[in-house]
């Protein structure tokens, strides 16, 4: 064993003395590693050289700043039918998701409507946007719960998880999904494997191994796996009795948004309800925080940042208004109106602002972090009433008069800044 290990220092050494011989001929005085000229630093990937005390050099390759489109986007119907319809957000239409690994989609199911058992390659966290239902949840090794969901309904969904969907109300059911694809088949979209339907798990299986799995005969085997020909959603005969719902299965499943103590409430601003693992701790699997915020008719949301490197994934519930956004080079990046339906994603550390229309507007946001923080900058909270007279008066280049108006404003507002007079 001492004889193998000494070899290998023997070897390795013997290594490194070869290559630093062989860097040694191919470095030229001028042109470090044999450089034909300095431009060739800023060809291809190749952005920089850093010189270490000991005189050797060493290339590194300097990440590319991305010119990704922030426009928001609706969802596009990726298939349906009687039941109801499943639409998607591309990452080919929305860059953003695929730089951030986030998936965003919608279900809508009509009356009778039934989405059918499946699991998911990510951990969402689903929001009910209209309507009630029944969701039915089995987590890795535990018993099925069949969750009553209503509008406003913010339900954890770590990864692992068989879910159904069910409507037998007149009201169409609309459940958005949202959630974390790094461990997904493709970066920025979900992927749901079916246990049924024509494009089930089991119809890729021969009749004999799936009778042998499920100890049947083939007959039964062959009837299990074709009888279902929809795909993903199906509507139920009128009649047909679904499981009924369990109000206890709510417990630690499920956090109603617009039932929920408020985190923030500023008279003629608006509200916020914060979604992390101190009121669902489920959401701690999933890895994602979440809120509810309501704006108020006119109002503005401050300009503000996540502090703790997380991105920010919006989707409008209802109303519409502005939203700025600038990113950390101080270049305004998105300007636009938005209204209900569309979903936009802000990078990590940009600022952005929203003012809504006068009917104001509602939005449903993921964070990737269980427990967000954010920096606002403006307002009472902000940054700029910790630092000192002084700081403000050399950082602004202004006179003490300036400074103090600056700072004599904003003193009781926080987050939400009511309409002007």
């Amino acid at each position: 064993m001492t004889t193998n290990n000494a070899t290998n220092v023997v070897d390795v050494q013997t290594a490194q003395n070869a290559t630093a011989a062989t860097n040694t001929q191919t470095m030229d005085h001028n042109h470090p590693l044999n450089l034909s000229s300095t431009d060739d630093l800023y060809n291809g990937n190749v952005k920089e050289i850093d010189i270490e005390w000991d005189g050797l050099y060493f290339l590194r390759e300097r990440e590319r700043e991305m010119d990704v489109d922030l426009t928001p986007k609706l969802a596009k119907q990726v298939y349906g039918g009687d039941g109801g319809s499943y639409h998607a957000w591309c990452p080919n239409d929305l860059p953003m998701l695929k730089e951030g690994n986030i998936g965003a989609a919608k279900l809508a199911l009509s009356k009778n409507g039934f989405a059918l058992p499946r699991y998911s390659d990510s951990a969402k966290v689903a929001y009910v946007l209209q309507g009630c239902g029944s969701a039915g949840i089995v987590l890795p090794e535990k018993e099925e719960k069949v969750v009553p969901i209503k509008k406003g309904d913010a339900i954890a969904l770590p990864f692992g998880v068989v879910t159904w969907w069910y409507n037998k109300e007149d009201t169409e059911l609309v459940v958005l999904f949202l959630g974390d694809t790094k461990t997904a088949h493709k970066a920025g979209s979900f992927t749901d494997m079916y246990l049924t339907g024509s494009n089930g798990i089991f119809t890729g299986f021969s009749t004999e191994f799936v009778a042998r799995a499920w100890n049947v005969e083939e007959s039964v085997a062959k009837t299990l796996v074709s009888n279902q020909t929809a795909k993903g959603i199906v509507k139920l005969d009128v009649g047909f009795q679904m499981p009924e719902p369990k109000q206890g299965h709510r417990d630690g499943m499920v956090l109603n948004c617009e039932e929920a103590p408020l985190d923030v409430d500023i008279k003629g601003g608006g509200k916020v309800v914060v979604l992390n693992t101190k009121n669902l701790p489920l959401v701690g699997e999933v890895g994602l925080g979440a809120d509810l915020v309501r704006l108020n008719g006119s109002a503005m949301c401050s300009p503000g940042f996540s502090c703790d490197s997380a991105l920010q994934v919006t989707y409008i519930v209802r109303g519409s208004g502005r939203v700025q956004v600038v990113g950390v080079d101080g270049k305004r990046v998105l300007e636009t109106h938005i209204k209900a339906g569309f979903l936009f994603i802000v990078p990590r550390f940009f600022v952005v602002s929203k003012i809504g229309d006068p009917d104001g507007m509602e939005w449903f946001s993921i964070i990737s972090t269980p427990n967000p923080m954010f920096t606002h900058l403006a307002g009472r909270t902000s940054t700029w009433k910790a630092l000192s007279p002084q700081v403000l008066q050399a950082a602004f280049k202004v006179s003490p008069d300036v400074e103090k108006q600056f700072s004599s404003k904003r003193t009781a507002e926080e987050i939400f800044f009511p309409p002007p007079n």
